[in-house]
């Protein structure tokens, strides 16, 4: 059983893709591309990457992508984990929130300054042999029956034509796309003006805890970066506010304006020093009314702008560009139809509507200084948080490991003994590997490391004894030889010839003896079974072997693959349903 050998030297023959803005959505959007070997040109109109770093937070799902990419380590090497949440009124803590409970290989929230998150991903791009083009701005575009066209600004003052065959708008919030394409930007700008500052805070809690605390004097965040460093966020009183907005000061707040903040708000010791970098800014609220118009895409800040509660701003970003990505590559390849490309509006936008929604509230929870917010945060919401099922629901939804595609026309669920279903993310699991493509010997391992987000993996899942499961057939020996058997062989060819180079194909199993997130932990006991994960680590199908095979391939035909060939056809009536 093998899948063919993937040569990251060979490049499509298509016109690149051109993304605009290489923040951490363009420089994501990119990797994704890049990986599965679609040509790329990521510009950016600032000559230098800004030092400075609004994000902050990388959530656990974010970093099981960067896993699956290969990217993860250097994350993990210079980022700070946080372990637990911590929320207060008037300094009294209402709720304490411990991600350990995750069951993920990162359960925390890893604080890392966003400048230090795009250097990482522009290096590991780099190894692809795409490099930001700096100091090259977007000035025009326009799309019709001809197809796309765009006008690149050199720094020289050169103006470059060009026809990529998509664009993907990663320019962030005052999007020259959007605005050049007229799409809608609906919502409000909060009445508040926040702060942001990195300075030494010194004080007698675990390096591992956030804390924000809530009062009638503001909301104040501390989250920990490491040696002492913090990150800070309050909202400003409304006198202060209107003065830095009628002054439009270009200046920071000062040590000493944080200092006094904190004191007011903060009913726990904590000794402020050492500002190293300080802004304001004003809290939006808006996303775009459409995600896709034609061959053009917005992802990130472009799409959406919120409150920075709960770290979910960049993370969301981040994982649209993988959704979006491994489906131009799909289209690109020849082998899928026009429609998938619609699937990214399709299963993005609910998530990135429960975003603003959810981080709106919870900025005005936070802020309230009566009424039923008050009363949702010092009531509410302790109540829920000391409920188990809803705190690890709580757990689950910050981290992102909630998110799923489980009502997208892309998943194909079929019943199964335990596991995740289909349109759910992809969990890591210890496995022996039986075979596989490139080579592949039998042994121990992971299912990331398997998995290759430049294409689809297909997972067979067997029973370690081989009862329900036959050998590697002889060339002699054909499908209809093993009826009422699940010939997994057939079905990797089958596939191939649906989806040519877009799978690798693994028979794996149970490792011996039992432990935390095993096959059977993590996939059910359902054997023989197939899981075929998508490029972007989430589950495109799931069934048995072999009552469900026939529907996989259709499946896979309709949305992934190519036409319907006479040979696929008759391995389809040879894996007919009973």
């Amino acid at each position: 059983m093998f899948a063919p050998k993937l040569n990251p030297n060979d490049k499509l023959d298509v016109a690149p893709v051109l993304i605009a803005g290489a923040g951490p959505t363009g420089l994501a959007a990119a990797m994704s591309l890049a990986r599965a070997h679609i040509p790329v040109r990521l510009v950016d109109r600032a000559r230098e990457p800004s030092p400075y770093s609004r994000a902050i937070g990388i959530q656990a799902r974010t970093l099981e992508l960067f896993e699956q990419h290969r990217v993860v380590k250097p994350f993990l090497e210079l980022g700070h984990r946080a372990r637990v949440a911590n929320l207060y009124s008037n300094g009294q803590r209402l709720a304490r929130l411990d991600f350990d409970p995750l069951q993920t290989r990162y359960p925390y929230l890893l604080f890392l300054e966003q400048s230090q998150t795009e250097r990482l991903l522009a290096a590991h791009l780099a190894g692809y042999r795409v490099n930001v083009e700096r100091g090259v701005e977007l000035v025009d575009l326009s799309q019709g029956s001809a197809g796309l066209q765009a006008t690149l600004r050199h720094p020289n003052g050169r103006d470059e034509l060009l026809r990529p065959s998509y664009l993907i708008a990663a320019d962030g919030a005052h999007s020259f796309v959007r605005h050049r394409l007229g799409i809608g930007f609906d919502g409000k700008t909060f009445e508040q003006t926040f702060l942001l500052a990195d300075l030494q805070a010194d004080s007698d809690w675990p390096d591992d805890e956030f804390h924000i605390f809530a009062s009638g004097e503001g909301l104040v965040a501390l989250f920990p970066m490491g040696g002492d460093r913090a990150r800070l966020i309050a909202d400003l009183p409304a006198p202060v506010a209107s003065a830095v907005n009628a002054a439009e000061s270009k200046q920071g707040p000062t040590l000493d304006e944080c200092r006094a903040l904190v004191a007011r708000r903060v009913h726990h010791r904590v000794t402020l020093s050492n500002l190293t970098w300080s802004s304001y800014f004003h809290l939006n609220s808006r996303m775009v009314d459409r995600l896709r118009m034609e061959r053009v895409f917005l992802v990130g800040d472009a799409a959406h702008v919120h409150s920075p509660a709960g770290a979910q701003g960049m993370n969301t970003g981040i994982q649209e560009a993988f959704n979006l990505g491994w489906k131009i590559a799909r289209m690109l390849a020849g082998g899928a139809p026009e429609r998938l490309l619609d699937t990214y509006h399709t299963e993005r936008y609910p998530i990135e509507r429960d975003v603003l929604r959810q981080s709106s509230m919870l900025t005005q929870m936070a802020g309230a200084e009566h009424g039923p917010m008050k009363l949702m945060r010092e009531h509410v919401m302790p109540a829920l948080a000391a409920i188990g099922p809803l705190r690890d629901a709580m757990r689950r939804t910050v981290s992102e490991l909630s998110i799923n595609y489980r009502k997208s026309p892309l998943t194909l669920e079929r019943l199964l003994d335990g596991g995740p279903r289909a349109g759910e993310r992809a969990p890591d699991a210890r496995v022996h590997v039986i075979d596989g493509p490139l080579g592949r010997l039998p042994g121990v391992g992971c299912l990331y490391d398997l998995h290759d987000p430049g294409c689809f993996s297909l997972f067979l899942l067997v029973n370690p004894s081989g009862e329900d499961d036959i050998a590697l057939a002889p060339a002699t020996i054909t499908v209809a030889h093993a009826i009422g058997e699940p010939d997994l062989d057939g079905l990797a060819a089958s596939i191939e010839t649906i989806m040519p180079n877009a799978v690798r194909v693994w028979r794996i199993t149970d490792t011996s003896g039992e432990g935390a997130h095993s096959l059977t932990d993590n996939y059910g006991r359902t054997r023989p079974a197939f899981y075929l994960v998508r490029p972007d680590g989430y589950i495109a199908a799931r069934g048995r072997a072999p009552s469900d095979v026939h529907a996989l391939l259709r499946h896979c035909e309709t949305w992934f693959g190519a036409q319907e060939t006479s040979t696929e056809r008759h391995v389809e009536r040879e894996y007919r349903e009973d």
